[in-house]
C-alpha cells in the first residue's frame, strides 16, 4: 500500500514538474511548481519525516512561491516569447546538454574512491545477529537525534559553505527584483 502511494505521489511530482517547465505563462508555471512541492511533502511524510514535510510546505510551497508570484506580478510578466528560433535554439540545446554531460562525467569520475573500497571490503553475507544489532543501534541513534538533528548536523557542519552561498544567491535575487521593479516603475 505504501509503495503504491509513493508511486502515485512520485508520478504526480514528475508530471507537475514537467508541466511547470513546459508552461509559457509564468503564473501557471509557479502553480505547477506548488503542486510539485506538495507532492514532495507527501513523499516526505511517507518517509516518516513529518518535520521536513512541514518545512517543505511552509517554506517552499508557501513563502518562496509567494515571493515568486510577487516578483512575477511586480514585473508584469506575460507569456514567454520564443526569442530563439531554428539553428540558435538547437545550438543552445546542444551546449546545455554538453555542459550537463561534462558535469555528470566529472561527478562520476571524481567521486571519492573510499566508497568503492568500502563496498569491496564488505562481506558478501553477514551474520543475521550482527545485522539486527547494527539496525537496533541505528534506530536508537536516529531516535536520540531525531529528524531535525539528522538534518541540522550535516547542514551546518559539512554543508555550511553551500548553505551560505544559497542564502547569498537568494539575497541577490531579491535585490535584483527590487532593482527591476524600480526601473520599470
Amino acid at each position: 500500500m505504501t509503495q503504491t502511494v509513493f508511486y502515485v505521489f512520485a508520478a504526480f511530482a514528475v508530471v507537475s514538474a514537467a508541466l511547470c517547465i513546459l508552461q509559457r505563462n509564468a503564473v501557471s508555471a509557479a502553480l505547477w511548481l506548488v503542486s510539485t512541492m506538495f507532492s514532495l511533502a507527501a513523499i516526505y511524510v511517507l518517509l516518516d519525516a513529518q518535520f521536513i514535510a512541514a518545512i517543505q510546505v511552509l517554506v517552499y510551497a508557501g513563502a518562496v512561491m509567494v515571493l515568486f508570484l510577487f516578483v512575477i506580478m511586480l514585473l508584469n510578466l506575460g507569456q514567454a516569447s520564443s526569442d530563439m528560433r531554428g539553428a540558435s535554439s538547437v545550438a543552445a540545446t546542444v551546449v546545455i546538454v554538453g555542459l550537463l554531460a561534462i558535469e555528470l562525467f566529472a561527478l562520476w569520475r571524481y567521486t571519492p574512491r573510499r566508497l568503492a573500497s568500502e563496498i569491496s571490503q564488505a562481506p558478501a553475507f553477514a551474520d543475521p545477529a550482527t545485522v539486527f544489532a547494527a539496525g537496533q543501534l541505528a534506530q536508537q541513534d536516529a531516535a536520540a537525534r531525531g529528524v531535525v538533528g539528522g538534518l541540522a548536523a550535516p547542514l551546518f557542519q559539512i554543508y555550511l559553505v553551500p548553505f551560505e552561498i544559497t542564502s547569498i544567491l537568494l539575497l541577490a535575487a531579491i535585490v535584483g527584483a527590487v532593482v527591476l521593479a524600480k526601473r520599470n516603475a
